[in-house]
Order: structure tokens, then C-alpha cells, then sequence
């Protein structure tokens, strides 16, 4: 019987939670062990990850799917951010604020609105009904009627009448968006657009990270992308994998049974994750493979 080759396995080194969501993460439970007695929410999911949310409801922080006309007590906004009229409505109801937006996401914002003051057409390159995105915009638009949102460039055509009517167009970028996507649309608004400024506002997390997982990627059989279907980064960190290689998206350990075979027949795996996947999850992913290798 010939003898078994081991089993290649890597982890990326930019897998698992970034600082921005690392930073909320420890915060809310800071918050909550600091004011047992309070009551904590947070406006929208966290985070996109059901195990951190279920985590944080065991500790007795709770997910508000809206903000009710009376609150009590201590309201986080997420790492998105928020428009300042829905912080407004916070304060309203009797909330007191806690803004954990993202210090990356906050710079697009204050972007957005410079752009916007400043009498530029702004394109917003995101997915519209992303929570960081729909905060951008809601920012921007307190200054310019002019915000749109694109995805993709057939998504930009429909506004080229608009575009084509302003001498100045900017440009920001959702945190989490593809490169290769803001290339496009810039390559397209150079086309209509008399003067651009674009302010590449993707993170240096999520750049860094689809960097490296490109280069594992080149040289892998396979590989495994850990994270939340809701997640954006996940997502787009998924599209960009398989272009080079198998690449499956997993939640959790768990998924990988259905993949067996697929594993089964790789010999270099590599694994990386998005920024808000817990370090817990990443590591069973990798007992399950190193386990299967034995």
C-alpha cells in the first residue's frame, strides 16, 4: 500500500477579525461588564457573524432590529456607522449613544461629505443596501442631492446622463469593495466625466487581505474561505478565489463535511477568513483538516 503524502495546510496570516471589529467586539463587552445594571443594545447586527451575536446575547446584549419610540439605557452604533439623523432618533427615544463605527469607515464618510460640500457629483462604489454604504450615502446626502451607488458599471450607466451633466465627479468606496471593481468604474467615469477625484477609501485591512489570499490562492488546490454568507468582505474575498482556484465558503467547521471528497483529494489547502470571524471558528476549520490528515 503506497504510503500517504501529508497534507499541505496553511492559514493566511490576515484571517479572522480586523481592528475595527475586534474593537467593537471587546468594547460592547466592556460596556456591558462596566454597566451590569444598564441595559446594552446594539442597533443592527454587530457584526455579521451569528456566533459572536448569540456570544454577546448570553452576556445580555441585545440586537434592536429598529429603535423603539422609548429606550432605556445604552445604545451602540455598529462598525457600519449610522446616519446622524438615526443617532438623532437614538437620543430621542432616551438612549444614550455609544458610536462604535469603524475608524476606516468613519474616514469614507467624512470623504463622502467633503466631496459633497465641495460641489462634486459623489459615486458611492458599494452595494446599496449594505448598512456601510446606506450610512455613507445618508451622511453625503445632508450636503448634495447628487449621490449615487454603484456596484458595477452597468449599474453607473443608468446615472450617465446625470454624470455627463456635471463638470466634477468623486469618487469613495465602500471598505470591503473588490480593486478590481473601483477599476472598472474609474476606467468607465474617465470615459464621461470631465475632472475626477477619486479617493480610494478601500481599507488597508481588506487589501491586505485579498492580497495575501491571492498568492495562496496561485499556489494552493483548494481553498477554504471562513465567514458569514451576510458578510461583504467574505463574499467578495470568495468571487476573487475563484477565479484562481477550488474554493469553497464555509460558516463554520461544520459545513466541511459536505466538501469531503473535495478535501479529500487536495493536497495543498489553504484557509483564510473574513474580517468578522472569530478566532475559534478558524481553529476547528483547521483541527477538522489537520485531524483528516492523521
Amino acid at each position: 500500500m503506497p504510503e500517504k503524502i501529508a497534507k499541505e495546510i496553511k492559514l493566511a496570516k490576515y484571517a479572522g477579525f480586523c481592528y475595527g471589529v475586534k474593537r467593537a467586539v471587546e468594547t460592547v463587552k466592556k460596556l456591558k461588564a462596566e454597566n451590569p445594571d444598564k441595559n446594552v443594545f446594539v442597533l443592527g447586527e454587530l457584526i455579521h457573524n451569528t456566533h459572536v451575536i448569540h456570544e454577546l446575547e448570553k452576556l445580555g446584549i441585545k440586537t434592536l432590529t429598529e429603535i423603539p419610540e422609548h429606550g432605556d439605557g445604552i445604545c451602540v452604533i455598529r462598525s457600519h456607522g449610522e446616519s446622524p439623523q438615526v443617532i438623532e432618533k437614538i437620543k430621542q427615544a432616551g438612549f444614550e449613544p455609544v458610536d462604535l463605527t469603524c475608524p476606516d469607515v468613519k474616514k469614507v464618510q467624512q470623504k463622502a461629505v467633503e466631496l459633497a460640500k465641495e460641489g462634486y457629483f459623489l459615486v458611492i462604489v458599494g452595494k446599496s443596501e449594505h448598512p456601510e454604504v446606506i450610512a455613507i450615502r445618508a451622511n453625503a446626502e445632508l450636503w448634495s442631492e447628487n449621490v449615487v451607488v454603484a456596484a458595477s458599471v452597468e449599474q453607473l450607466k443608468s446615472f450617465e446622463d446625470r454624470i455627463k451633466a456635471h463638470k466634477r465627479v468623486g469618487v469613495v468606496v465602500q471598505t470591503t469593495q473588490r480593486l478590481a471593481t473601483l477599476n472598472s468604474i474609474v476606467e468607465y467615469l474617465t470615459s464621461i466625466a470631465k475632472e475626477i477625484h477619486i479617493a480610494n477609501t478601500i481599507c488597508q485591512s481588506t487589501a491586505m487581505r485579498q492580497k495575501e489570499a491571492r498568492e495562496l490562492a496561485n499556489e494552493s488546490d483548494l481553498v477554504i474561505v471562513v465567514g458569514s454568507k451576510k458578510s461583504a468582505n467574505t463574499t467578495h474575498l470568495a468571487e476573487i478565489l475563484k477565479d484562481i482556484t477550488k474554493t469553497i465558503h464555509i460558516e463554520n467547521a461544520d459545513e466541511l463535511e459536505l466538501y469531503r471528497d473535495l478535501i479529500e483529494n487536495s493536497q495543498k489547502i489553504s484557509v483564510t477568513a473574513g474580517a468578522s470571524t472569530p478566532q475559534d471558528i478558524i481553529e476547528k476549520v483547521i483541527n477538522y483538516l489537520n485531524e483528516g490528515d492523521k
